[in-house]
């Protein structure tokens, strides 16, 4: 069986490293490097490979938009590389496609490159449901990227970055917003919502239709009356939560517990 295999990396020591591998197997013929996200996918379209190892971290194109680009149908089996063994545990855990964290040792690109073998054959047979899932976790992990991570908010006649992690709480003002951060308020112009579909959804809860929350800057949920909740921040600060946000109500019970 032979497997034509490109690879795809912005780092040459991560490439030659995959390469020597590779060329220690005689089933794999081997069809060049790519270290760019543009080049990589002329490559995919015009050599068809079997087999891809692909960077998911590379600046101007990422892995995430070269399978956006070429489309998930035509993609190859692929192996993911990162040096970031968050995102190849978020999105890998199902082991639905193999991935490599680097720096990696001879045994575990082995033990890949086997799974990957595994992978080419099941493509030949028909398509690969499981596949399916693992491109929707990348998805999501690209959604999760590009949420924002410092705010510009003006202070006097500057433009101050502002850590969204920093942030306590963010009530509406009318077609403003007021950002509450380590006692100071930043007043943005744009609606909660727009703000809301921003920030990471895992760190920012609405809980009132006029309130965003920080959850880490939860100190106590208390009841109130007619099914409505009070928070208090650690910062002594008291929001009322809708009575009509139950499952908001529960998720925090759990981060509060």
């Amino acid at each position: 069986m032979s497997i034509r295999a490109l690879i795809i990396d912005d780092e040459p020591i991560a490439r030659h490293s995959i390469a020597r591998l590779l060329q220690l197997d005689s089933e794999i013929e081997l069809l060049g490097e790519c270290g760019d996200g543009a080049t990589a996918m002329r490559a995919i379209r015009e050599l068809s490979p079997d087999l891809i190892f692909l960077d998911i971290q590379m600046p101007e194109m990422s892995g995430i938009d070269v399978i956006a680009s070429v489309g998930s149908n035509a993609m190859p089996a692929t192996v993911f590389v990162t040096a970031h063994e968050k995102y190849a545990v978020r999105a890998f855990e199902a082991n639905a496609v193999d991935y490599l964290v680097k720096p990696f040792s001879r045994e575990r690109f082995e033990v890949t490159l086997r799974r990957a073998k595994q992978r080419v054959v099941a493509q030949r047979i028909g398509p690969d449901p499981a596949a399916v899932r693992v491109l929707e976790a990348l998805a999501q992990m690209q959604r999760e990227q590009n949420y924002l991570q410092r705010i510009p908010v003006p202070v006097d006649e500057h433009i101050f970055l502002l850590e969204a992690k920093d942030i306590d709480w963010i009530e509406a003002n009318r077609n403003t917003v007021r950002v509450h951060a380590q006692r100071n308020v930043y007043e943005l112009r744009q609606t909660m919502s727009t703000l809301e579909a921003r920030l990471d959804p895992r760190q920012f809860l609405r809980v009132h239709r006029s309130a965003i929350v920080n959850v880490s800057r939860i100190k106590g949920i208390h009841p109130w009356f007619n099914g409505y909740h009070v928070l208090l921040l650690h910062t002594g600060q008291k929001l009322r939560m809708s009575r009509y946000q139950h499952e908001k109500f529960l998720r925090l019970s759990r981060i509060e517990s």
